[in-house]
């Protein structure tokens, strides 16, 4: 087991310290049975934790990265070398992101398992991977011109439009379901999933009570707060409220004294502070949105009021997407309105007689 070296910020405690950073291909043991590997990735967010719980006579993996050729050669590194040739025997991935479920194709097919996630989180999946290669629907030009973007960023989308699929291999065609407070045997102990919303449809989290261990994916992540956005598929979608009530539902139902292992970063104690800090960023943000609408504006005038850092490429859509959750949670409040001009741009309203908003 690693190190006892605990490191306290910013109200969470890091047990082995907020930077150890396990080398790839060398997992290290954080609970009895439970395996921490992590994987890089070549972007901004850098990599991603992989979970490896012992599993009789087999491995049950949580997570599975990109699928990339060096992603590829740390799982086969780990099967010849720490899993001792004890084969996996079922893939779990927590939610539909690429660096999540990009390779549980690949590994189900290798091992012949079966691939567990929730239901929508599958569906949805399978429908933007059917997206790679195709032409950009005209409904989503309509939705980001809608937002206020130029011709230059409008092409610039059309040109990366479809690349989700091309970093998850092929999906089975079959899956096994997992639902909210469904019971899973792992080993010889009870890990029982645990649903939330807004981050993507259907995200699981594990949680194992004799071990007080949750697996949380991006729900809980211990420094970033996980993007949270409105996209061309569901434009009058409301996911930060269904993100804040997720975030409120897990603190009440989970205890706090539970070791946190993310999909991101280091684990670490501190569950309730963490939503807690989560909740009241997000009620930070809506209240200096609604103090900004105080005249009429497109999305992309409202980026200051939620951003400080520049954007583009990338983060250009991801800030779009973000700023829409909370544009659209203000309209869902009876907060703000919003119409669309003759070019088809929404502006939107703080609306007068509305109560002040209380943070």
């Amino acid at each position: 087991m690693l190190s006892d070296n605990p490191e306290i910020f910013r109200g969470l405690t890091y047990p082995w310290t907020r930077s150890v950073d396990p080398k790839p291909g060398q997992p290290e043991e954080v609970a009895p049975g439970v395996y921490w590997a992590r994987f890089p990735m070549p972007m901004s967010l850098d990599h991603i934790n992989i979970w490896l719980l012992e599993d009789g006579d087999g491995w049950t993996v949580v997570d599975t990265c990109l699928a990339m050729d060096d992603s590829r050669r740390i799982w086969e590194q780990l099967f010849s070398g720490f899993m001792q040739g004890k084969p996996i025997t079922r893939v779990i991935c927590t939610h539909m992101h690429p660096d999540h479920v990009g390779l549980a194709g690949w590994l189900v097919e290798r091992f012949g398992c079966e691939l567990w996630m929730t239901r929508e989180e599958f569906l949805m999946c399978r429908a933007m991977v059917s997206d790679t290669g195709q032409d950009v629907p005209e409904v989503a030009i309509n939705f980001y011109h809608a937002a206020g973007y130029t011709e230059e960023q409008l092409q610039n989308y059309r040109e990366k439009f479809g690349s989700f699929g091309k970093a998850i291999s092929p999906l089975p065609s079959s899956f096994r379901r997992i639902v909210d407070r469904e019971t899973l045997t792992i080993g010889n102990r009870y890990w029982q999933v645990i649903v939330g919303s807004g981050h993507s449809p259907e995200h699981a989290c594990l949680y194992c009570p004799a071990l007080k261990i949750l697996i949380s994916g991006d729900q809980v992540l211990p420094k970033i707060t996980p993007n949270v956005s409105v996209f061309p598929t569901e434009p009058h979608g409301d996911p930060l409220s269904e993100w804040l009530s997720s975030c409120t539902r897990i603190r009440a139902i989970l205890p706090d004294d539970l070791l946190v292992l993310p999909a991101h970063e280091a684990p670490f104690y501190g569950l309730h502070t963490r939503l807690t800090q989560i909740i009241e960023s997000h009620q930070h943000d809506l209240a200096a949105l609604y103090k900004f609408l105080d005249q009429p504006r497109r999305a992309v005038d409202c980026f200051p009021a939620l951003f400080t850092r520049k954007l583009e490429g990338h983060n250009l859509g991801l800030a779009t997407g973000e700023t829409l959750a909370h544009l659209n949670c203000l309209k869902g409040r009876r907060q703000v309105t919003s119409s669309q001009d003759e070019q088809g741009v929404n502006w939107y309203l703080r609306l007068p007689d509305s109560a002040a908003f209380v943070d």
